[in-house]
């Protein structure tokens, strides 16, 4: 697809020129004669088409410098290449500090016009590779992993849902990978080259979660500075992920619902609609339906959002898949750090699969890599695993008969506790009093009650 290049200069003469040699090169050339016009065209494209423009210095009302200051303060990645008749080193350094890409005197060289604007665009579009190499080794960094039929069943329905634009609704425990499911839709779906952005619900307040999801004007409230493009805006063509969208304020809601029916919003403290085309994926680790009953959640909303349910299951429901990830884990460390890749014992492993976690797979990593980082060794022993996981699995529910009170609960400890203690001081009475802090009249008590036997000398 042909590039744009937006053209700013007050000499119709050069204007005419510029366009026709940009245009024969295969550009599409936008002009304009003053700021103004400059600044009204790349607000109707939204920054989005147009990525360098080429722009005199010297011109009356705001002269380039100005307008070089108030484009990158609304389009930050979009490349300006200077151009004045009145060239020093005063205004070239200017205009590099306010974030020129490029500075060409006048008269212009039209072999020098043309291979700035080509390497502007060179500029341009190594950073949108750069981008999309990021998104594609985050992708890769954090892909499911798992045999289990669990997470085969998840698999199948992503497959199902991805070629589709229906909405679909995620739910699942913290930890489980509901983002990765939602990157693995978008990344198999026709809207692949189309950005994937992301908002998590619970995390932005409530004063500032309409202009995160519409963008808003400059001065429409205060501290907003500059004009900001919301995530509607962002995922324009792809897809937009609202992570624990149960969080979201009903009033909030409300405001998604419409945008969601009409399909075109507007920014706060604006008055222009924008359509858009976005899929919606949703997220949510509560049970929408009980915070429908509660008076939470907006039953209309739900029904909208809930065309394609995926439930995503944890860790403990597919215990199967832990060697795996405990792999795929050490082999990502491994790959990131130039590290000798680790492994495990089998006694290790066992514990690690025997413990519920409560964390998901997010905790799984956490705990992993922190032994990958504090375990010397090349394996992964038994007594490397954190205590909280030994302690917290089976070496509990191999204890039999408990007792069925707190009371008996508290007594049996206790007794076990006094009997280890005695025996710790070979039966020494004054000892063991002394050590767990009683008197020996107690201690003899204690001793009576749980019926120790305390062997003669």
């Amino acid at each position: 697809m042909a590039e744009k290049i937006l053209i700013v200069d007050d000499e119709s003469s050069i204007l005419t020129a510029l366009k026709e040699i940009l245009q024969d090169e295969g550009f599409i050339i936008k002009t304009a004669s003053n700021a103004e016009i400059a600044k009204q065209i790349l607000l109707e494209d939204e920054g989005f088409n147009i990525h360098v423009s080429l722009i005199d210095i010297w011109m009356p009302g705001i002269d380039g410098l100005e307008l070089l200051e108030w484009i990158k303060s609304e389009f930050p990645d979009h490349c300006v290449i200077i151009m004045t008749g009145h060239g020093s080193i005063e205004t070239a350094v200017k205009a590099t500090k306010k974030g020129a890409y490029d500075f060409i005197e006048k008269p212009l060289s039209l072999e020098k016009i043309l291979l700035t604007v080509q390497h502007a665009l060179r500029e341009v579009n190594l950073r949108r590779e750069n981008l999309e190499l990021k998104n594609s080794q985050r992708l890769a960094d954090h892909h499911i992993i798992g045999e289990s039929q669990a997470i085969k069943t998840v698999m199948e329905q992503i497959e199902l849902a991805a070629p589709t634009d229906g909405w679909v609704l995620i739910n699942g425990e913290n930890g489980t990978g509901k983002e990765l499911v939602a990157r693995q839709i978008h990344e198999k779906s026709l809207r692949n080259s189309k950005p994937f952005i992301e908002l998590n619900c619970a995390a932005i307040p409530e004063e500032l979660i309409e202009s995160e999801l519409f963008g808003h004007e400059r001065g429409s409230f205060t501290g907003a500075v500059s004009k900001k493009i919301g995530k509607f805006d962002q995922a324009n063509g792809g897809t937009l992920f609202l992570d624990e969208i149960g969080d979201m304020s009903l009033k909030t809601q409300a405001k998604i619902l419409r945008v969601l029916q009409e399909q075109r919003f507007e920014r706060v403290g604006g008055t222009k609609m924008f359509e858009v085309d976005v899929r919606i994926i949703a997220a949510s680790n509560k049970n929408l339906q009980e915070e429908i009953t509660a008076g939470h959640f907006r039953e209309d909303l739900f029904y909208r959002l809930n065309v394609i349910p995926i439930e995503i299951p944890p860790l403990k429901d597919r215990t199967e898949d832990i060697p795996l990830l405990i792999r795929h884990f050490f082999s990502q460390y491994s790959n990131h750090s130039s590290a000798s890749e680790k492994t495990i014992s089998k006694q290790a492993l066992k514990c690690l699969m025997d413990y519920h976690w409560p964390g998901n797979v997010r905790e799984l990593k956490n705990i992993v890599e922190r032994m990958i980082i504090m375990v010397k060794d090349l394996e992964i022993q038994l007594a490397h695993v954190p205590p909280v996981i030994r302690m917290s699995n089976s070496e509990l529910i191999e204890v039999k008969n408990f007792p069925e009170s707190l009371k008996e609960a508290k007594e049996s400890f206790e007794k076990q506790f006094v009997e280890s203690v005695l025996r710790k001081n070979h039966w020494n009475i004054s000892k063991t009093a002394d050590m767990i802090q009683v008197e020996r009249s107690n201690l003899h008590k204690k001793i009576k009650q749980f019926e120790i036997i305390v062997p003669k000398e």
